[in-house]
């Protein structure tokens, strides 16, 4: 049975909590590659935050196996562009593409329905692996940084100094697309 990707709605919110929570912050023993288990201790997300972002400037999209949910990535309208996060796979499905599938997915539904001309994600600063990832889909770091939001919700560092580095992306912009291959 092949994949199917359809908008989430709020019913889909407790699947959708449990599976960044099985990708992001899973058992040591049960991690995936996207795992965050040995940088933040606690949940990264509850259905509760996930209901709060269904609205008219946001969309979930969630990749299927079956009736299964296997993948889901959050676009948000953050003109002039959009905001993607939250993009999870479910770890017996990692290393398969599903991830670059799913953000390929998100910038199209960006672009083609909140007029996003510039893209933008967040990735924790010990996440080498991680910022590679979204280095090789012609994302730029643009020097923004944060600490660890606390305040969130979203668990707590086990690290000192753990920040939340910004990379951004202009798909239409032929220059930024020369600074993201490296001057080419």
């Amino acid at each position: 049975m092949p994949p199917k990707v359809r908008i989430a709605c709020e019913s889909d919110s407790q699947e959708i909590s449990a599976l960044v929570n099985r990708a992001y912050r899973p058992p040591l023993h049960k991690a995936g590659w996207t795992h965050e288990s040995n940088l933040v201790a606690g949940e990264r997300i509850c259905a509760e935050q996930v209901r709060a972002l269904f609205n008219e400037q946001s969309t979930i999209l969630l990749l299927f196996v079956g009736s299964e949910i296997v993948a889901c990535v959050h676009v948000k309208v953050d003109m002039p562009g959009a905001y993607i996060g939250m993009l999870a796979t479910d770890p017996s499905m990692q290393n398969q593409g599903i991830g670059k599938q799913m953000m390929h997915l998100a910038e199209a539904y960006a672009m083609e329905n909140y007029g996003a001309t510039l893209l933008k994600i967040s990735v924790l600063s010990s996440r080498a692996e991680l910022l590679a990832f979204y280095e090789r889909l012609g994302y730029v770091r643009t020097g923004e940084e944060e600490g660890y939001p606390l305040s969130a919700g979203v668990g707590q560092p086990m690290i000192p100094d753990l920040k939340v580095l910004f990379l951004a992306k202009a798909p239409a912009n032929p220059a930024f697309q020369r600074t993201a291959s490296g001057g080419r």
